[in-house]
């Protein structure tokens, strides 16, 4: 979008709603960093699924998960199962 597109989009959208009382959004100063990890596709599969039923996107999910793990500070208990032989 040109420069001059986002100015009358601007002009329009004060114009039209009041944004005195407005509140700010208290998650737009942690911005996202984008990343490449390799997930199993059993993962995905399930993200995907949940964002069906929630209408949420997978890799949102993926992130609210995960910001839920450091909130709460899950620790992850892995345990390794001997082979028997």
């Amino acid at each position: 979008m040109t420069k001059k597109k986002l100015e009358e989009k601007d002009e329009f959208l004060e114009k039209e709603f009041d944004f005195k009382n407005a509140v700010k959004n208290p998650y737009a100063a942690e911005l996202k960093k984008q990343i490449t990890i390799k997930v199993s596709p059993s993962i995905i599969d399930y993200f995907k699924k949940q964002a069906k039923e929630t209408g949420i996107p997978y890799q949102t999910l993926i992130n609210l998960y995960l910001a839920d793990c450091v909130k709460n500070e899950k620790k992850l208990e892995i345990t390794w199962e001997k082979k028997a032989g």
